[in-house]
Order: C-alpha cells, then sequence, then structure tokens
C-alpha cells in the first residue's frame, strides 16, 4: 500500500467475504470480476485476493460483507468505539502484517478496524 496511514485513516482497506461454499464463491466472483485467490497460510481457511483488497472464508453462519477502516492508533480507535457505545473486540495482532479489531455499531453493524504495521 502506498499510502501513508493517515491517509487511510476512516477510508476502508480490506474487506472479508463470508461464503457457506468458498470454492463456489472464489469461482463467482473470479468469473465476475476476473479476481485471483492465493490461500493464506494460517491456522484457518482464507484465501486473499491476489490483486489485494479483500479475502473470502468460511462463513461459519456469518452474512454480507465486513468491512474494515484504517486507523492510526488502534488502541485509541477501539477505545472510541466503545466510547460511542458500539462495540469492539481487543486489538489481536496478524504477525509480520499489523492489527485487527471486529466491531459493531450502535445499529447493530459489523465493521473492522485495522492499522498496518507493528503497534
Amino acid at each position: 500500500m502506498s499510502e501513508t496511514m493517515s491517509e487511510t485513516r476512516g477510508k476502508v482497506v480490506w474487506f472479508e467475504l463470508p461464503a457457506d461454499d468458498t470454492t463456489r464463491a472464489r469461482a463467482f466472483y473470479g468469473r465476475l470480476f476476473g479476481w485471483q485467490f492465493e490461500a493464506f497460510d494460517g491456522p484457518t481457511e482464507y484465501h486473499t485476493t491476489a490483486e489485494g483488497g479483500g479475502a473470502i472464508h468460511p462463513g461459519e453462519g456469518q452474512s454480507g460483507p465486513l468491512l474494515y477502516f484504517g486507523t492510526d492508533d488502534i488502541d485509541a480507535t477501539v477505545a472510541r468505539v466503545r466510547e460511542l457505545g458500539g462495540e469492539a473486540s481487543d486489538a489481536q495482532e496478524i504477525p509480520g502484517i499489523g492489527h485487527y479489531s471486529q466491531c459493531t455499531d450502535t445499529e447493530g453493524n459489523r465493521f473492522g478496524l485495522y492499522q498496518g504495521g507493528e503497534t
């Protein structure tokens, strides 16, 4: 990503699409947009778009895309979500990549926060 984090603060920096059948979902988006996928080497099934920007993973009862918004201070932003009446998980590390938190706003909408690099 060529933009600095302050340029991405509050902007969508990543998305996740839950799928009951990840093979079928990858085929759909591959045919629709020409996306190619790479399996992410981790403890769970996760297929990132080769072009960057998002992933498909097993749905596990979830529906709808999950958008991640950039932040330059994930701990402060998690605290702010909570202060404003939303819910936010404590920041989790993605080793060598950054940190994320999954949140819910006051209307029940799911969203995520992402801070690249080490914090």
